[in-house]
Parts: C-alpha cells; structure tokens; sequence
C-alpha cells in the first residue's frame, strides 16, 4: 500500500482528519486513535515548532516551499533551535548535517 500521506495536500489530510474525528474515529498513529485536537496539539502542533496558528510553522514552511526530506529537516532545526530543548547548538549541527546532505546529493 502506498505513502496516502503522501498523495494528499495538507488541506485533503486536514478534512480527512475532520471527517474521521466527526465520525467519532480520529486519524490513526501506530494503530491508535487520537481523540480530539486537545489531545494531539503536541503532535501535530507542537509549540516548538511555531504552533498551529503561527503561519510560519515548520510544517507549512516546508510544504510551501515544496522541500525534500533533508531540506525540510535542515528547516525544522533551525525553526526550533533552542526551544524545544536549551541545547540550540545541537539543533543547529543537526540542521548544518541535513544542508551538507543536501549539498553531496548534488554533488
């Protein structure tokens, strides 16, 4: 079977996720079901990342600018340096790891 993550913009996963909360399911993680919103905003919004009313959240940064999964790492790093943990200069060396993965795949 297929990524369907994958195969969907980010407003198709959204509904989709809508629906299935509606319908009393929730979208499925691992074989769970995840509730409500309340009880996900840690997944799929988490405050480190700029949270889900920040426009310039990892997430929609990454989907907008369409970037790969090494670039949108690079991305996500830099967004959290030091706020998810104290430590922004591993963040910033995972996110240096990422760009020079980028650079040799070009290479």
């Amino acid at each position: 079977m297929g990524n369907l993550r994958q195969s969907m913009t980010t407003e198709e996963w959204e509904e989709m996720g809508k629906r299935l909360s509606a319908a009393g399911g929730g979208v499925s993680y691992y074989g769970g079901a995840i509730p409500d919103d309340s009880a996900i905003d840690n997944v799929n919004h988490p405050q480190h990342y700029g949270g889900k009313d920040n426009v310039y959240e990892a997430i929609k940064v990454i989907d907008a600018w369409g970037l790969d999964f090494a670039l949108g790492n690079a991305v996500k790093y830099i967004s959290r340096a030091g706020k998810k943990t104290d430590n922004a200069l591993e963040d910033l060396e995972k996110a240096k790891w990422y760009i020079c993965h980028a650079i040799e795949k070009l290479k």
